[in-house]
């Protein structure tokens, strides 16, 4: 009895619980990299209205939490230098260690961004020689989330040969090049999830505001409406497949395939629900720009032609959500794949961002697999990013794209076409004769085509076509097209009609 009388007078005093004092995001962790050159958002939460100091390298900030406990402070622009600790202090101090200077990127999208360096191509050598301690990952934990989300799950890791095994192969090869070339710290945030489509990564209030992109979230309530009935079947399917699985094995038989679980609430293909949980908690971190691969999940009948608008505005929507004006955004287009024939049409959805600013995209159409959705050479993806970013971004002057259309016009042998991003010259890869190119007349029928090489041009002709109209290259799901500029980067995918395309 005097030991309850105890427990409950210790109780009493102690009065209400308040929450622990400052507490960080993940993001604000030992071993971070800070973006440089741009004022740096440090955020968190403490009780309210506690005053929160800051110190890092000579810079000394407070701020007073609001009532609902959130703070934040901004740090002037950083330069790279030796590692530092930076210190919060309130209530509560906490040093976050070995924190460094340089330039941070985004990677986002799905299984093709997701995918391991130990998948990639040469793995067990390139795992070997990943030591480079002033290489950051963090990678987000997948998660789904119903509205904006404030913090994520995931820690920072130095750059070597445990930590890289798991990490985002195009971001490693990425991040290493950036690296090397600009001779300072690289923080890589990696943030995606496989087979999920583009509206998924995008904010319900962008989507929302887009009268073209309403099918989106028709089709989502559709699912939602059929979900109770689908899943009553898939609980009967999968106690049938239960049962048989348990038969087949003490047979010693191949048991059946088990069913598959209907897509519902809290799936990944939610609208919304993975830029809510793994993006919008992201964006108070300064960052130098994004790197996304991503498109497949959505190269359908239904949507390859809506995700030029689509990937448009979630471009758009990040910046906006970012607030780091056009924040550098370099993209991954599909790469060769025996799949299905919507894949030109989205890749050509995908070119169409070219025509915002400050965005790079890096051809894949020479370094796929046609049997495999999941290439191995990310070594060659992730050099043509960094290519982008160190001209684009950092203000180099080397070639960083293939040849990409620009114009067609007549000529007495037939179409002559005009590219962007020549170089110092167009070539035939492999030193073989031009492949790739089809042409049509008025009848909209394509026919393999005769190509040559004409100084900066492609004169594209056939004795089939007389009166030719329109030419396409590289134009299916798994081409053939050779054509690339002197630095070996392979030209675009395109077609210069804007015909109906009718897929059968």
């Amino acid at each position: 009895m005097r030991h309850s009388k105890y427990l409950l007078l210790c109780l009493l005093s102690a009065g209400p619980q308040l929450p622990a004092a400052v507490k960080l995001p993940a993001l604000i962790s030992d071993h971070m990299v800070l973006q440089q050159n741009v004022p740096v958002r440090i955020w968190g939460t403490a009780n309210a209205a506690e005053v929160v100091t800051i110190s890092f390298h000579e810079q000394k900030v407070s701020a007073i939490a609001s009532p609902a406990g959130k703070w934040s402070v901004f740090l002037n622009p950083l330069k790279p230098g030796a590692p530092t600790d930076l210190t919060i202090a309130g209530e509560n101090t906490i040093v976050i260690h070995d924190v460094l200077v340089g330039e941070v990127w985004v990677g986002s999208g799905q299984s093709n961004m997701e995918m391991s360096v130990e998948r990639s191509k040469d793995a067990d050598t390139e795992i070997a020689a990943a030591q480079y301690p002033k290489i950051r990952l963090f990678t987000v934990k997948r998660s789904v989330a119903d509205a904006p989300a404030d913090d994520v799950i995931g820690s920072w890791k130095l750059c070597d040969s445990t930590s890289v095994k798991t990490s985002s192969a195009i971001g490693y090869f990425f991040s290493r090049e950036l690296h090397q070339k600009l001779g300072i710290p690289i923080g890589f945030i990696h943030s995606s999830w496989g087979g999920t489509p583009a509206q998924s990564w995008t904010s319900a209030q962008a989507l929302e505001m887009e009268p073209a992109l309403k099918f989106i979230s028709a089709d989502w309530d559709k699912i939602l409406t059929n979900y109770p009935a689908a899943k009553d079947r898939y609980d009967k399917a999968l106690e049938t497949y239960t049962e048989a699985a348990a038969k087949a094995k003490a047979d010693g038989a191949t048991p059946p395939t088990a069913p598959r679980l209907p897509v519902g609430p809290g799936h990944p293909n939610t609208p919304s629900g993975l830029y809510n949980a793994m993006i919008a908690p992201l964006t108070p971190y300064a960052v130098g720009g994004v790197l996304w691969y991503q498109g497949e999940a959505n190269a359908s009948a239904t949507h390859a032609l809506p995700y030029r608008r689509l990937f448009r505005l979630m471009i758009e929507d990040w910046r906006q959500n970012w607030n780091q004006g056009s924040l550098p955004f370099l993209f991954v287009q599909l790469a060769n794949y025996k799949a299905n024939p919507y894949w030109p049409l989205l890749r050509e959805s995908q070119a169409d961002a070219l025509e915002l600013k400050d965005t790079g995209m890096a051809v894949a159409i020479d370094v796929g697999e046609t049997n495999d959705i999941h290439p191995k050479n990310k070594q060659a993806v992730g050099h043509r990013l960094a290519l982008a970013a160190r001209a684009k971004v950092y203000g180099e002057s080397i070639e960083y794209s293939g040849p990409l259309y620009r114009q067609v016009t007549r000529d007495a042998a037939g179409l002559r076409v005009w590219f962007n991003y020549v170089g110092s010259g167009l070539t035939a890869g492999g030193n073989e004769e031009l492949k790739g190119f089809t042409i049509a007349g008025k009848d909209e029928k394509f026919v393999q085509a005769v190509a040559r090489i004409e100084g900066n041009t492609v004169v594209v002709s056939s004795p089939e076509v007389t009166d030719p109209t329109a030419v396409r290259y590289a134009w299916a799901d798994d081409p053939s097209g050779n054509l690339m500029n002197r630095a070996g980067l392979p030209a675009g995918p395109f077609r210069s009609d804007r015909w109906v395309i009718s897929v059968k």
